[in-house]
């Protein structure tokens, strides 16, 4: 089958395609024609050589986690009613043709959705509905979040929106700015602005109770003396190449909660859970994923090129 394969440690251009054997599935699992894969920033880290403490992959591998697709094969003692059913996925090694996945890893795609915006739920959808859930984001909270114009900090802004909070994003680009302004954003903050954390601070009329980092580096730390005394900070991504710096006495002498990337490591019940709401609330109309760029398998590396150089909009999305 069709695939993207990166052959060694390096630049996007080590992302290549490649003609890779058919999985097959076992018992307990099935077959997947993958129609989308999703994309997210620490792929293309690993793809880089970063983290292989964390991620113990060797090249040649296939990269990615997550897929939208229809079941088109069964494993041993799978019910018959999974065949031809739309679905979303985590999996070992996306961005392929098909992909193998256990029955209990599947979350059924409304038939209001399209499989292009549920392959783009599939990893930011489940991390933004359970971050809003671990955070207790209410309607008296203000909300500050990092990298508002990515693939998850679009999400957050609508969800955040949804719940009554004040919302106040950061990002760059006038074109950044003006879109999480449309989903829902009380105010937008350009991140390459010298006094950003005064502009934010304003707009948040003096602090925030809550701060959604998924930045990290200096931005995070800059973002964390805007949290307010008894509030929840959120370090849960590093595109910047490393997690905020956040000193944990000040936090606990603050009374701030801190919460981590593996705060966001979720259990299977919850991942089921969290999938199946945001798909939910996508049909609905009430939740949409910004899709910034779509490209071919044969082009994964084009596409890890555009998530890298920060100027795609919302998600970039493999079509299989």
């Amino acid at each position: 089958m069709r695939a993207a394969q990166v052959k060694e440690f390096g630049g996007p251009e080590a992302l290549a395609p490649a003609e890779v054997p058919d999985p097959q599935p076992g018992p307990g699992e099935v077959l997947i024609d993958v129609a989308y894969a999703d994309t997210i920033f620490v792929e293309t880290q690993i793809r880089a050589g970063w983290g292989r403490d964390f991620f113990p992959v060797t090249p040649p591998y296939v990269p990615g986690g997550g897929v939208s697709g229809v079941v088109g094969a069964l494993g041993p003692d799978v019910p018959a009613e999974w065949l031809g059913r739309r679905v979303t996925a985590f999996v070992t090694g996306s961005y392929a043709e098909r992909a193998v996945a256990a029955t209990s890893a599947l979350t059924v795609v409304p038939d209001d959705l399209d499989l292009l915006p549920a392959a783009a739920l599939v990893h930011d959808g489940v991390t933004a509905t359970g971050l809003l859930e671990l955070t207790a984001i209410g309607p008296t909270d203000r909300v500050l979040v990092l990298g508002a114009s990515g693939g998850m900090g679009t999400l957050l802004i609508q969800l955040a929106h949804a719940r009554g909070a004040r919302v106040v994003g950061v990002a760059r680009s006038a074109e950044k700015l003006a879109l999480i302004r449309e989903l829902g954003a009380d105010a937008a903050v350009d991140s390459t602005s010298p006094d950003w954390p005064d502009a934010a601070r304003a707009a948040l009329g003096g602090a925030a109770d809550v701060v959604l980092d998924g930045v990290g580096g200096q931005l995070g730390a800059a973002a964390f003396p805007l949290t307010s005394d008894g509030g929840r900070f959120s370090a849960h991504g590093a595109p910047s190449g490393g997690f905020s710096a956040v000193d944990p006495e000040e936090a606990t002498r603050r009374g701030i909660t801190l919460y981590g990337i593996a705060d966001v490591q979720f259990d299977p019940a919850d991942l089921r859970r969290y999938t199946s709401e945001a798909l939910a609330e996508a049909a609905a109309g009430r939740l949409r994923p910004v899709i910034g760029e779509v490209f071919p398998l044969e082009r994964a590396g084009e596409a890890h090129a555009a998530i890298e150089g920060r100027g795609a909009v919302g998600k970039v999305v493999l079509e299989v």
